[in-house]
């Protein structure tokens, strides 16, 4: 979807900037206006890398439908640009520069111009340019608007400094916050939201001539500069130029500091005034320097301000004063020697309801522009949602763009921190270039907790090392329904695995205690999504096309509790520090509520998690959830609060949010009460962070991601996720001697190997972080010859790899029925087919959750789960060529069709095509053994059991159950698939001894 399309800014759209109709011609010694479109063809109708028109929308039928029509009434030629409209979301069209061409320099003129075919509708139509950047899809975008409130032919003319940043949308952040002018790619145009239209457009030029005004602009070091008392704060103030060229003419700064702060002139600080010269010749870049001081007294105060204002003549001013902040000191909340507790006591005490409030607010960092927002309403926390990146999409930029939040947190009274959070969920995923781990699926199939622990402190030590204090993971959700677009985010159908799986929270947050969290590479957690969100039932979801997330999830109490509760019950005990609910809805059997959004159900948010469970930390609203609660707004922010959430994800609606929560408290439907705990809570978590001590990015270890050593446990995990499901006639591991014919959609695709929440959301197909593919891992250790269709010639191989599977997706997006199944694509189906009839074959199956291949799985000498295995490739290169054995085991049940579903252990009717628990082995050495073998395990697991020698337990299950599926082969019956199913769960409950017998059980029906 093209960028420009995403998140229309309400705020730029609200009110027109001035604009000017002219029909006049330009001034004398204007240059001649540049044509951009005439609409005349000689821009086709086309997308990137192409230069050309295209449309986007927010769904299908936003779009608009545009052509060039022959008109009498032409302003200019004999054709316009017409179009039809009905956007209910979001829609319009682009005018893009080929992207594999230079730039346009537009520098020499004073605006953009073009002729609008009046309907007199009183619609405002956001006009947009894009300025620098490598192409149109990834420039800055600076946006202005026009009212359609006339009728007939208007030319309207825009002068560049009419244009502002856009903060709604990529690459908020900015390449460098200017309108150089000498990089364009082009321009777009938002059409109006919820009514029918049409409308006509021609002639789009760049007219007039550039003043130094547009040319040159002042800026100051940073919005807020902060001070000790007493001390001096220096604001330095820099002139630039488009294009560094030196000043034609001079340009003044007239500064003063203001009364207008909570600082007391003459007793905080000492007044200035004066003027700053740039004499004509300075070259773009320089700087000046106002210096103010600040006096010390005696007492304890919390921060004050102390506005600069600046008059700027010659140039562009700052699009903001600078502010001198004197920082809180003496106060008890900022002794790091007291007690969290006390420290929390006493910053309360302190805070209006408004700063209560705030605590209680999350927006997204697209929202806020470049922060003043957090000052003005005591914003408590910032996100970064999927894909909301800086540019550069670098670790740099994301720390600077995280202090330069922090630093708008120090412009409040009390200067309370802000935590920010993103989901790095396979690591820190958002970021190009970091160590991106498998999915959940992938580690809840290596049964490694060791390793699991390692990949989440790698996690925490690359996020951390950006300035991000705290990740909203892990997911600790049973997936019953591989049909559910977030299946892969789960570790499992087990509850039993899910628990074993949470040592990743010691490896995010560090010990149990929160003693870690200050630490460099450590991370606040996340426990999500309570509760039941993996147990949502088909058809239940009534969120626009999606067939199963957030909808319903009806259990018994029983099945709530031994299910989806306990691996929270374990998160609990293990220290997590934040819980979010789930969207979707709960349904208990017999309590007499029926189906209740999570976010309203406070028997569980305060009944179980807080008060039975005895969860200190504090809950956090998922994504808008609120809005999906019954009612009007105020009915959702207080029944949300009142059930027990915290802090509200409320990306764009923050400032309603904030009011709400206070009128919602003065009129008492609300209790002050509970709006002390939530800002408690919230409070001790910031303090455990080490936030008020060191509110900035500590990147220490920035030199660490992406690292080798960071990339080899990324490589570990890969190699111990993937599942060896079929091996006949040892068709793996490979040799190195052997050659190779690789084909299938996934061999070489990054993007697919990764899957979602991969850069963006949604993630994407292609190449766009780094890592290695599995075809690249492959070249790397064999004779390898790769035809992606299998269409190159097949003869003369001795063994082919067909890596097939899912595309990305993420969440409902991905769910079973909205656009989704199970299948292979018909590509991959005859690339399957191909080469399995060609020669000996090993298919591997990259994709979130397990697909239908019984129809071909007697052609398939050698099949491998492989789910989404991150960026390094080279693991499952490593368990083709035998570098590593094959260990993976089925964290999911794999089902013969869809007719099955939900399919999972413990089911009285259970019959698989591969039952979970299995992963045959590579190993040198497979034990061997027959029913004598088997009893003397159960024996031996037995005393394991009782002795508490969880490892040597553990052992035992692993030999008595591949003794089994050697015997078992591809025999799969019903009455084998249940009992070794059932082990496996024993076996990570503790329960070895029974976990062996069951295994003895399967073993007698083997034919």
């Amino acid at each position: 979807m093209p960028r420009t399309a995403l998140l229309v800014s309400t705020a730029l759209l609200a009110a027109a900037l001035p604009l000017s109709s002219a029909g006049a011609a330009g001034a004398a010694g204007d240059p001649p206006p540049v044509p951009v479109d005439r609409f005349e063809g000689e821009v086709p109708f086309a997308s990137q890398p192409a230069e050309g028109i295209f449309t986007w929308g927010g769904d299908g039928d936003d779009p608009p439908a545009l052509q060039l029509t022959a008109r009498p009434d032409a302003p200019e030629g004999a054709k316009v640009l017409t179009g039809t409209y009905d956007i209910s979301g979001y829609g319009g069209f682009t005018h893009d520069y080929a992207a594999d061409a230079p730039a346009h320099d537009w520098s020499a003129h004073k605006g953009i111009r073009f002729w609008w075919d009046g309907q007199d509708n009183g619609k405002k139509i956001a006009f947009e340019i894009k300025d620098g950047g490598a192409n149109g899809e990834a420039s800055e975008l600076w946006t202005t608007s026009f009212t359609d409130d006339f009728t007939g032919w208007k030319q309207i003319e825009i002068p560049f400094t009419d244009f502002q940043y856009r903060t709604d949308y990529q690459p908020v952040g900015g390449i460098d916050h200017v309108l150089g002018l000498t990089q364009m790619w082009g321009y777009a145009l938002t059409l109006p939201v919820g009514v029918k239209g049409e409308f006509a457009m021609d002639d789009v030029e760049l007219y007039g001539k550039a003043d130094q005004s547009l040319r040159a602009s002042v800026t100051a070091d940073a919005a807020v500069r902060t001070v000790r008392e007493g001390g001096t704060a220096t604001v330095r103030l820099t002139v630039a130029t488009t294009g560094s060229a030196p000043l034609d003419e001079p340009v003044t700064v007239a500064y003063e500091t203001a009364a207008t702060g909570t600082a007391e002139p003459g007793k905080d600080y000492t007044p200035v005034s004066g003027t700053l010269t740039f004499p004509a010749g300075t070259a773009s870049g320089a700087t000046r320097t106002v210096k103010v001081a600040t006096l010390r007294d005696k007492s304890a105060e919390t921060a004050e301000t102390i506005p600069l204002k600046l008059t700027v003549t010659g140039a562009k001013a700052p699009a903001e004063n600078p502010q001198i902040v004197i920082d809180a000191h003496g106060l008890p909340y900022l002794d790091a020697k007291l007690p969290v507790r006390k420290r929390v006591a006493d910053l309360l005490s302190r805070m209006s309801l408004t700063e209560k409030a705030g605590q209680m607010t999350q927006a997204e960092r697209g929202a806020v522009g470049e922060g003043a927002d957090v000052t003005a309403y005591d914003l408590g926390s910032l996100l970064s949602g999927g894909g909301s990146t800086p540019t550069p999409n670098t670790p740099a930029a994301w720390a600077k763009m995280i202090d330069a939040f922090q630093l708008r947190a120090q412009a409040t009274r009390l200067q309370i921190p802000l935590v920010y959070g993103v989901d790095a969920v396979h690591g820190h995923n958002n970021l190009a270039g970091a160590t991106i781990m498998p999915h959940n699926i992938g580690i809840g199939a290596t049964r490694d907790p060791q390793l699991a622990e390692r990949t989440g402190a790698v996690t925490a030590s690359e996020v951390r090392a950006t300035g991000v204090p705290w990740d909203f993971a892990p997911c600790l959700c049973v997936s019953r329904d591989e049909r559910w677009g977030r299946a892969y985010e789960s570790f499992g159908e087990d509850p039993a695995l899910v628990e074993s799986m949470e040592t990743i929270i010691q490896g995010l947050q560090g010990r149990a205690d929160g003693r870690d969290l200050s630490h460099g590479d450590k991370v606040l957690a996340t426990a999500k999504h309570f509760v039941g969100d993996g147990g949502t039932a088909y058809g239940s979801s009534t969120t626009g096309t999606y067939t199963i997330d957030q909808g319903v999830t009806k259990v018994t109490r029983q099945e709530l509790e031994a299910v989806h509760l306990a691996p929270f019950r374990t998160a609990v005990d293990r220290g997590v520090g934040t819980v979010m609910p789930s969207y979707s809805s709960l349904d208990v059997l017999g309590d007499g509520q029926g189906p209740v959004k999570m976010h309203a159900r406070a028997d569980m948010i305060n009944g179980v998690l807080k008060g039975r469970m005895g969860f200190d930390g504090f809950v956090i609203s998922d994504w808008n959830a609120i809005d999906q609660l019954p009612g009007d707004y105020p009915a959702h922010v207080r029944t949300a609060v009142n059930a027990g959430v915290d802090m509200m994800m409320v990306p764009y609606s923050y400032k309603d949010f904030t009011a709400t929560l206070v009128d919602e408290v003065k009129a008492g439907r609300v209790s002050g009460k509970r709006i002390d705990d939530a800002v408690a809570r919230i409070l001790t978590q910031k303090f455990r962070l080490g936030l008020f001590e060191h509110p900035y990015a500590d990147t220490a270890n920035a030199s660490r991601i992406g690292s080798a050593a960071h990339r080899a446990v990324a490589r570990q995990a890969a190699a111990e996720s993937q599942v060896l499901l079929k091996n006949a006639h040892g068709v793996l591991p490979l040799r190195k001697n052997q050659k190779v014919y690789v084909a299938g959609s996934n061999a070489d695709d990054l993007g697919n190997q990764t899957g979602g929440w991969t850069i963006t959301w949604q993630g994407a197909s292609g190449t766009h972080t780094q890592g290695t593919t599995i075809l690249d891992a492959m070249r790397k250790d064999g004779d390898v010859t790769y035809s992606k269709d299998a269409s190159a010639p097949t003869s003369g191989y001795d063994v082919g790899v067909v890596v097939v599977g899912e595309t990305p997706y993420a969440e409902g997006v991905g769910d079973v029925g909205n656009g989704h199944d199970l299948q292979l694509s018909a590509a991959d189906k005859a690339a399957v087919d191909t080469v399995c009839a060609a020669m000996k074959c090993a298919v591997l199956i990259v994709s979130g959750r397990p697909q239908l291949i019984g129809d071909r799985l007697g052609s398939v000498d050698a099949l491998v789960a492989s789910w989404l295995p991150g960026t390094e490739g080279d693991g499952v290169a490593d368990v083709l060529y035998g570098k590593r054995p094959f260990t993976g085991q089925l964290p999911v049940t794999w089902p013969k069709s869809e007719a099955q579903l939900p399919i999972n252990v413990g089911d009285a009717s259970y019959d698989p095509q591969f039952p979970y628990g299995w992963g045959l082995t590579t190993l040198t050495k497979v034990p061997q053994g027959g029913a004598g073998t088997l009893k003397a395990l159960a024996v031996a697991a037995g005393v394991a059991e009782r002795a508490g020698a969880d490892r040597a337990g553990r052992a035992l299950v692993a030999k008595a159950r591949l003794i089994v599926q050697q015997k078992a082969g591809q025999n799969i019956t019903p009455a084998l698939a249940k009992p070794f199913a059932d082990a496996d769960h024993l076996a990570l409950t503790g329960r070895y001894g029974a976990a062996v017998q069951r295994l003895e059980t399967a073993w007698k029906v083997v034919d």
